[in-house]
């Protein structure tokens, strides 16, 4: 199994393509599309399936990571002004890139209009051969995200050589 893509609610699509692009530096591979309800096409159908009957719409944009993860950003006509994250409901709540500009990502975060939810964290602070750091953020929609500075296998592997 592989990941291929995730979908994330932002409230305003060209300033969240301009986040994600500039902020995160990731691709953009499709901006801004107007999607409509409609049953004419596959795409049409679908949307109806997904978000059901009377959806009013929505814009659309997809980007990809470096190493070629999908970001696809919906933009819903009826929407919330911002993402209150519920911690006592069930659903997947944050997504983690990684990245070797840490510091760098972290700045751009808060000049894109992020924001950062926490100091910097290291997991092995007591042994300097694992320097593996991280930290919460949140884009400018209240979407949280984690930023590491190493791969998922050298932060948590007790053995990772």
């Amino acid at each position: 199994m592989k990941m291929n893509h995730v979908g994330i609610m932002v409230g305003d699509m060209d300033k969240a393509v301009e986040f994600y692009s500039n902020a995160l530096r990731l691709k953009v591979v499709m901006g801004n599309t107007a999607v409509v309800e409609e049953r004419e096409t596959a795409i049409g159908r679908m949307c109806i399936a997904v978000f059901g009957e009377g959806f009013k719409g929505f814009n659309i944009a997809h980007l990809v990571t470096s190493d070629g993860i999908g970001v696809e950003l919906f933009e819903m006509e009826d929407r919330q002004e911002r993402h209150e994250v519920d911690f006592s409901r069930l659903g997947i709540f944050h997504f983690c890139l990684q990245t070797d500009d840490f510091e760098g990502a972290i700045a751009r975060t808060e000049a894109f209009g992020g924001k950062v939810r926490m100091d910097i964290m290291r997991y092995h602070p007591e042994d300097d051969s694992k320097p593996a750091k991280m930290v919460y953020l949140e884009d400018p929609f209240g979407n949280l995200f984690e930023l590491y500075s190493h791969t998922y296998a050298e932060t948590y592997a007790s053995d990772y050589e």
